[in-house]
């Protein structure tokens, strides 16, 4: 079954964990005992009815306060299509939790309250959208209900939006009102919106389709592990693991690995299920060259003449993590697809407002969910694309070498 990964986003308050709840429990996606237990919890907080955010926000904190503080995912599935789902933080001082669920998304779907329309937040979680690459969004107009599912504030709601969709370059967009306490247009059409004609939610999750937004041109194979299993019956095994990043690969077709730059061809590509005809993303297969060449983890295979822009100078759109500022000169471990190596920043070139888009180039720092320009030196050589055309190999994580923490996400924005 196909596979969608989609992360959720929104302001405090306008109802993402009920959205993702209720897309669970009309799914049918819930065991009786967690139902149970939500119920339960719902009538000692004195609700009258059962709070499904209860089902996704799983952190104490959360529920005492009544906000989603860490990125909680879930999983459900339907006959047409298998779900993972991120529920993100609508607080401004978790957006590094927003950066990391919606990373890797297919979909991200941003919540509105009709009651009070596309407000700051709404647009900042947009332009984070737009920012990670995510192809495809959807803005659920929540609480139809408590504005009598009136036509003329969702007709006002979906004019503003478009109208910002379309300086972010947003090509996918799709609006759809809904209810998610009492479960309108959520899994089904709703009777109360006689005069929306567009699919429910998640009849468009089910039929979005995501197979043609990866890169199948540009042949990328980051090398994980190096198979040689020195049994009798393989003595002579020698494969090369990882997950196809981008393009298809087929045995018989002529690669070049880099760093070293020697040529070969795949003499056979094995998985989980035995030796397949062709490997594309995102799967994760075994490459067998004809020729044994210095291979191992951090190498790339791809085209002779499609190549990776290989660099030690990174510009990067950087998101910052930690409360200890990012500032120049600090040296950090870079982590690119399987590739590790040490960076030195160079340059702070600009903070980004993400609420008013305005680059503030006097900072020279970056705080916590910070998000900047920065400029990078490498102590190895990376593989780089342009985050727009591969988000695998155009992305990369800044990890605090004494803690081992991960500080950092960045995206690279311009590879020449």
């Amino acid at each position: 079954m196909d596979l969608l990964r989609f992360a959720t986003a929104g302001s405090v308050d306008d109802g993402k964990s009920t959205l993702i709840g209720r897309l669970l429990y009309d799914t049918k996606s819930i065991f009786s005992d967690q139902l149970d237990h939500v119920e339960q919890v719902s009538r000692d907080k004195g609700r009258e009815y059962t709070d499904l955010a209860l089902l996704t926000d799983g952190l104490r904190a959360e529920r005492e306060q009544g906000i989603t503080i860490d990125v909680a995912y879930r999983y459900f599935a339907t006959p047409k299509r298998k779900f993972i789902i991120a529920d993100t933080p609508g607080h401004i001082q978790y957006t590094r939790n927003m950066v990391t669920g919606a990373s890797t998304a297919d979909l991200a779907i941003v919540l509105v309250d009709a009651r009070n329309g596309l407000i700051e937040q709404s647009r900042r979680h947009t332009f984070l959208v737009s920012l990670l690459q995510v192809p495809h969004l959807v803005v659920a107009v929540n609480k139809m209900d408590l504005v009598d599912w009136d036509r003329a504030v969702f007709d006002r709601i979906h004019s503003e939006f478009t109208a910002f969709a379309a300086r972010l370059r947003i090509h996918d967009l799709v609006i759809i009102p809904i209810s998610a306490l009492n479960g309108d247009n959520v899994v089904e059409r709703s009777a109360a919106s006689p005069w929306y004609d567009g699919p429910s939610l998640l009849h468009h999750l089910e039929n979005v389709h995501v197979a043609s937004d990866r890169n199948l041109i540009d042949v990328r194979f980051p090398v994980q592990y190096v198979i040689r299993p020195q049994t009798k019956e393989h003595h002579d095994y020698r494969g090369y693991a990882g997950e196809v990043a981008a393009g298809v690969l087929k045995p018989g077709d002529t690669v070049t690995v880099l760093p070293s730059g020697f040529s070969t061809t795949i003499e056979a590509i094995d998985s989980l299920d035995g030796p397949v005809d062709e490997a594309f993303p995102p799967m994760s297969v075994v490459v067998r060259l004809s020729d044994n060449l210095d291979v191992s983890r951090g190498d790339m295979i791809c085209r002779p003449r499609n190549m990776p822009t290989v660099t030690q100078d990174i510009d990067a759109t950087v998101c910052w993590m930690t409360t200890a500022p990012l500032h120049e000169g600090a040296r950090l471990a870079i982590k690119h697809t399987t590739r590790s190596a040490r960076a030195l920043v160079k340059d702070i070139q600009y903070r980004l407002d993400v609420n008013t888009l305005h680059r503030d180039e006097a900072t020279r720092r970056l705080g916590l969910n910070d998000i900047g320009r920065v400029r990078l030196r490498t102590t190895l050589p990376l593989f780089v694309d342009d985050y727009r055309n591969n988000r695998a190999t155009g992305g990369f994580v800044l990890i605090d070498e004494s803690t081992n923490s991960t500080v950092g996400a960045g995206m690279i924005t311009d590879t020449h």
